[in-house]
C-alpha cells in the first residue's frame, strides 16, 4: 500500500516509518505497548491499531484485535491497564471498553470486510452493553466499576463520555452494516449526546484538561457555531503557538498526541489551515525512526515523561494527517463518514430535555 504525501507536514516515507514504530512495540499476542517495558490499554491499544491500519499494515492491526478478544472480560469490559500476561489496574473503565468499535468502523472504511465486522461485532455488542449498564437516567455514562468494591463510580466525565458517544456511533453504524438493528443503542447515543451538548453539571469537572475541551468536538456531539465558540473560547489557554497543546491549562507541558487530537477537531469544524499549522507545529517531537515523544515542557525543551515515545501518540499524529490529507478511505471518520447523524440521533427521542419524564 502506497500512501501520498501530506505536503509540508509529513511524507509517505514518514507515514511508513512512524508505523513500523508502533509495529516494533506489538508482541507477539497483538498487544501494542505504550513504550518498550510498558504497560498496555485497549483505547491507546486501539488508537495505535489504527495507525498501523491506515498505514498498510493490516495484519498487525487485525492481531491487535485478537488480543482484545482474548482478554474481553465477560460482561463486555476491559481493565484500565494491562503490562505482559498480567493486568496492571484491574478497573473497568467505559470509554477504554466501547473504544474498540471506532477502531472496527475504521477498519471498515479502509477495507469493507463484513467477515472482519461478522468477528469482531461480538466483542463491540458485549463492550456497549457495558457501557450502557452505566448510562444514567440523564444521558450520562458513569466512567467505570470500582474494582475493590464492584460498584460504579460516583461521576461521569465529559472526556470519557465524548469518547463512548462517539463509539456509540460507531457501534450502531456496524450493526448496520451487518443488518442489524439496535434501536436502544440510537437512544441511548441521543440521550448522551444531547446530555454532552447541554448538561455541563451532568460531569465532573476537569476544565484543568485540553480533552474536556476539545472532546465534545472531536466526538461529533458540538459542531457548526457552537463547536467553534467552544474551541475559540479556550484557544489561548491552551494553545502555545508554534509549539502544540497544554495538556493542562496550567503548566507549560505540550503533549504530541492531545495536539493530534485538536487537529481531528479543528478538521471536524473546518478549519483546515489552523489544524494543518497545529499538525506542522508539534513535528518537532518526531525523531528520525518516525516514533514521537509523548510531550516536552518548554521552555526548558526536557521530554516528559522522560525517555517516553509512545505507540498512541504515533497512532494519533497518522489519524490526524490522514484527516487532513484525505491519505486513506478512512480520513473522514472524525468527521463522520457513515455514521448516524447526531442530530437525526436526538430528534428521534421524544421529550428528551425531560430524561426523568414517564417511561424513561
Amino acid at each position: 500500500m502506497t500512501l501520498p504525501d501530506l505536503p509540508g507536514v509529513l511524507s509517505a516515507e514518514q507515514v511508513a516509518a512512524t508505523a513500523e514504530a508502533i509495529a516494533e512495540l506489538q508482541r507477539p499476542d497483538g498487544m501494542v505497548l505504550w513504550y518498550p517495558g510498558g504497560h498496555a490499554d485497549p483505547w491507546n491499544h486501539v488508537e495505535a491499531l489504527m495507525g498501523l491500519n491506515l498505514a498498510g499494515r493490516r495484519t498487525e492491526a487485525e492481531r491487535g484485535f485478537d488480543w482484545l478478544a482474548a482478554t474481553q472480560h465477560d460482561d463486555g469490559s476491559w481493565c484500565s491497564y494491562y503490562v505482559v500476561d498480567a493486568i496492571k489496574d484491574p478497573r473497568r473503565d467505559t470509554n477504554v471498553s466501547t473504544y474498540v468499535a471506532v477502531g472496527a468502523w475504521h477498519h471498515w472504511l479502509l477495507h469493507r470486510d463484513p467477515g472482519f465486522l461478522a468477528e469482531v461485532f461480538p466483542l463491540i455488542e458485549r463492550a456497549v452493553g457495558f457501557a450502557l449498564s452505566l448510562q444514567q437516567p440523564g444521558g450520562e455514562v458513569l466512567w467505570s466499576i470500582d474494582p475493590d468494591s464492584g460498584a460504579p463510580a460516583e461521576y461521569a466525565l465529559l472526556t470519557g463520555s465524548s469518547s463512548v458517544y462517539l463509539s456509540l456511533r460507531c457501534a450502531i453504524a456496524i450493526a448496520g452494516a451487518l443488518g442489524y438493528e439496535r434501536p436502544d443503542w440510537e437512544m441511548a447515543a441521543g440521550r448522551l449526546g444531547w446530555t454532552i451538548a447541554n448538561r455541563p453539571d451532568a460531569f465532573e469537572p476537569k476544565r484543568r484538561w485540553a480533552m474536556d475541551w476539545y472532546y465534545p468536538v472531536l466526538c461529533g456531539t458540538l459542531g457548526g457555531r457552537e463547536g467553534a465558540q467552544r474551541i475559540d473560547a479556550e484557544w489561548p489557554t491552551f494553545v502555545m503557538e508554534g509549539f502544540g497543546v497544554r495538556c493542562v491549562s496550567d503548566n507549560e507541558w505540550v503533549t504530541a498526541a492531545e495536539t493530534a487530537e485538536l487537529v481531528l477537531a479543528l478538521d471536524v469544524l473546518g478549519r483546515t489551515d489552523a489544524a494543518r499549522r497545529l499538525l506542522t507545529s508539534v513535528q518537532y517531537l518526531r525523531e528520525a525512526d518516525g516514533s514521537y515523544w509523548t510531550g516536552c515542557v518548554h521552555p526548558d525543551e526536557i521530554h516528559y515523561p522522560e525517555d517516553e515515545r509512545s505507540t498512541y501518540t504515533a497512532g494519533a499524529v497518522l489519524l490526524a494527517a490522514d484527516a487532513l490529507g484525505g491519505l486513506t478511505s478512512a480520513s473522514g471518520l472524525f468527521r463522520g463518514d457513515g455514521l448516524p447523524s447526531p442530530l437525526w440521533l436526538v430528534e428521534s427521542l421524544e421529550s428528551l430535555e425531560d430524561p426523568e419524564a414517564p417511561g424513561r
